[in-house]
């Protein structure tokens, strides 16, 4: 398999996706939207299986809802857009949940890469989850737990009252060859 040719590049970018949480109130734009689609509907999943349906929500009153599940997502309410991750049920705590995290990694990169930012937005416990699955129209035979928030940034400090710490701890503490150390 050849490489690419900027492949560092690439690489340097994938180093730059952060959580963003305030945005701009431009429209995404329907053509990246699409490209947006496209790539969670080629992301790799589990044996195959695509255990996944997105909700495409743009709807500023809908939003507003979702960000009053629970406090430390009430950032969602001025966002442009949202995916919601909606998995078939089957699996929902074991390949689903890995699938959901492959797709939402895959958005957030995608967003990147196309010039926005995105976020993650949690529902939170079971009763929590159960609202946003009534507010996105869910089955309460499938799972959805969360959405992915897109648009432009204005920033990606964190700008809650805690924030967590930034940065990474060196490869030194985090890496182990051949075996643990």
């Amino acid at each position: 398999m050849a490489g690419l040719a900027n492949g560092l590049e690439v690489t340097e970018e994938l180093r730059k996706v952060r959580q963003a949480r305030q945005y701009r109130p431009d429209p995404v734009p329907e053509e990246v939207l699409a490209e947006l689609l496209e790539v969670a509907r080629w992301t790799g999943s589990s044996r195959n299986t695509q255990p996944w349906h997105f909700v495409v929500v743009r709807d500023e009153e809908q939003l507003r809802r979702i960000s009053q599940i629970r406090t430390p997502i009430n950032w969602v309410a001025d966002a442009p857009l949202a995916i919601a991750i909606v998995l078939n049920g089957e699996n929902a705590a074991t390949s689903e949940a890995y699938d959901e995290g492959r797709v939402t990694e895959r958005l957030l990169i995608a967003a990147r890469v196309l010039g926005l930012g995105g976020g993650v937005a949690w529902f939170g416990d079971e009763g929590q989850q159960a609202e946003g699955k009534r507010i996105l129209g869910v089955p309460a035979e499938r799972t959805a737990r969360s959405v992915v928030v897109l648009g432009y940034p204005t920033t990606t400090k964190d700008h809650r009252p805690n924030p967590a710490q930034g940065g990474r701890k060196p490869l030194s503490e985090i890496v182990g060859y051949d075996r643990l150390e």
